[in-house]
């Protein structure tokens, strides 16, 4: 393939129909459809938003209703019986104001309206569960085969209303009613596939549904949604001339489910292919000012996202009352599997960040958030790099300085901040994630863990934060020469510098900032 091979990108298309006819770049992952169809019956998948699951789903919906043409080419097409056609009742969640009260009934009623209207079936039924029980029975009779059920954002009427906890309950009250439904009409259903961004515990949304084989971090479906390596060097080849390949790794790839390899979120891969340039298409199209809200009232500093822990348990559920802060970076996005743990007869996650657009945009949203303003946190990230660029230590330390007089007062004393040297060494590491910086948090040594270094313009810079009244003045510093935390940098043959960072308690802010050649 080549440049002259470029076919139409898939920008915003959720049709697998479209796409096949108007010759756009498809990933085939009708193999993937074939194993699950084989393999079982019920299924949940959980995945990022904007991560192609209702493509995936709108795929399964064309070929149980037997659209051979558009298969052709495909994996599936020589394996697949074409002469058998199922009825295929889809909900769909994607649009709509969860958040008020009844919407979330009215909302499915007209569903299943439409459904019958397509399908020429009328339900005799008074409420949505009866009515779903009702369509899925009669649909079964009159195309005398069993009906596929496939939900897309299954979750979103909860999520949206979370702000509002009493709406969010009755939404999930609600579609416990309504899932339940599937498994009590099990003799009609031919294939069951749900999918969200989260995954709730099984006691609060699931607890009649409880067949369901969620497929989230199985590791022979970790490339069910996304593109891999191997889909950007194949697939969209013609696309790759002109653009740094390494760079496109770094800003976008990194998200595992357990898989053999990382993947690819497609909508920033389709973006920089139209584009040409790099930048955070993903972050950008849904603001996590819930999530960043959340972080800063519980006290979660950055440099604890860049290497946090999680249980099985804690990463694959959470309800309306608690949110683990564990599933919801992990289930929303914001952090990805990097390794796993096992102790004992419990398997731990270690997350991080996935890739550079979310590490960097995500303390950047932070950052914003702190000082409640944007444009003065733009002017401040920009001034960093460039002091960064010149070793301008003077200017760094009346920048932060300047940064840290910005915080207003009110929030200091409305959070209950446990650990002032965390939270310090946070906002400095947000301020470094913000830039783009190549970092690396805790890098430990024989010696112990330093607390930051930072690589840039061939130089090292390795961080240690201390705050004075736990500690003598020029501790950070002494730790830093004492500990020997260079040595491992040596080999490099670049400048290395360290810095040490104290701050006050009393008057939160920094005092010093001491520079010396390692």
């Amino acid at each position: 393939m080549g440049i002259s091979d470029r076919r139409k990108l898939p920008i915003g298309i959720q049709t697998f129909r479209e796409i096949r006819e108007e010759n756009c770049y498809y990933v085939d992952k009708t193999a993937l459809i074939q194993r699950l169809i084989d393999e079982g019956k019920h299924y949940f998948l959980s995945r990022p938003r904007r991560f192609g699951k209702s493509l995936f789903l709108d795929t399964m919906k064309e070929l149980f209703e037997g659209n051979e043409p558009l298969f052709e080419g495909l994996h599936i097409h020589d394996h697949w019986d074409w002469s058998v056609r199922h009825p295929v009742l889809r909900l769909d969640f994607g649009i709509g104001n969860f958040k008020e009260p009844g919407y979330l009934q009215a909302n499915v009623m007209e569903q299943l309206t439409a459904i019958e209207s397509r399908s020429g079936v009328v339900a005799e039924a008074v409420t949505a569960p009866g009515r779903f029980a009702s369509l899925i029975e009669a649909l079964h009779e009159r195309v005398g085969q069993r009906v596929v059920v496939l939900v897309d954002e299954y979750d979103k009427p909860i999520l949206d209303a979370l702000e509002v906890p009493e709406v969010a309950r009755a939404n999930r009250d609600f579609l416990r009613g309504l899932y339940s439904t599937i498994k009590s009409n099990d003799a009609y259903i031919k294939f069951t596939f749900l999918t969200g961004v989260s995954k709730f515990s099984k006691v609060s949304l699931f607890s009649g549904l409880n067949n369901l084989t969620d497929i989230t971090i199985d590791p022979q479906y970790s490339a069910i949604c996304g593109y891999t390596e191997e889909d950007l060097d194949t697939v969209f080849e013609p696309e790759l001339p002109g653009l740094d390949r390494d760079e496109i790794r770094d800003w976008y790839n990194g998200y595992s489910w357990l898989g053999d390899e990382k993947v690819y979120n497609p909508f920033d891969i389709l973006l920089l292919f139209r584009n040409r340039n790099f930048k955070a298409y993903w972050f950008e199209t849904g603001t996590p000012t819930f999530l960043v809200e959340t972080l800063i009232s519980r006290g979660i500093g950055t440099l604890d996202l860049d290497n946090i822990l999680g249980s099985d348990e804690l990463l694959s559920t959470f309800d309306v009352d608690h949110i683990a802060t564990e599933a919801l970076l992990f289930q929303t996005g914001y952090l990805t599997i990097i390794q796993t743990e096992p102790r004992g007869s419990r398997t731990y996650y270690r997350l991080s960040y996935p890739n550079q657009e979310v590490r960097q945009s995500l303390n950047e949203s932070l950052l914003n958030h702190l000082t409640g303003s944007p444009a003065q946190q733009a002017e401040h990230s920009a001034r960093l790099y460039d002091l960064l660029l010149v070793n301008d230590f003077a200017g760094l330390k009346s920048l932060f300085k300047a940064f840290f007089a910005s915080i207003p007062y009110q929030w200091h004393t409305n959070n209950d901040i446990a650990n002032y040297e965390g939270y310090y060494a946070s906002v400095f590491y947000s301020y470094f994630a913000s830039v783009g910086f190549d970092i690396v948090v805790e890098d430990s040594s024989s010696d112990g863990r330093l607390d930051m270094a930072v690589r840039f313009n061939d130089n090292v810079y390795l961080f240690e934060f201390k705050v004075v009244e736990l500690a003598s003045e020029g501790a950070a510093m002494a730790q830093l020469q004492e500990m020997g935390y260079a040595d491992k940098y040596q080999s490099l043959n670049r400048p290395i510098h360290l810095i040490g960072v104290e701050f006050s308690r009393e008057t939160r802010n920094l005092i010093e900032f001491e520079t010396a050649l390692a």
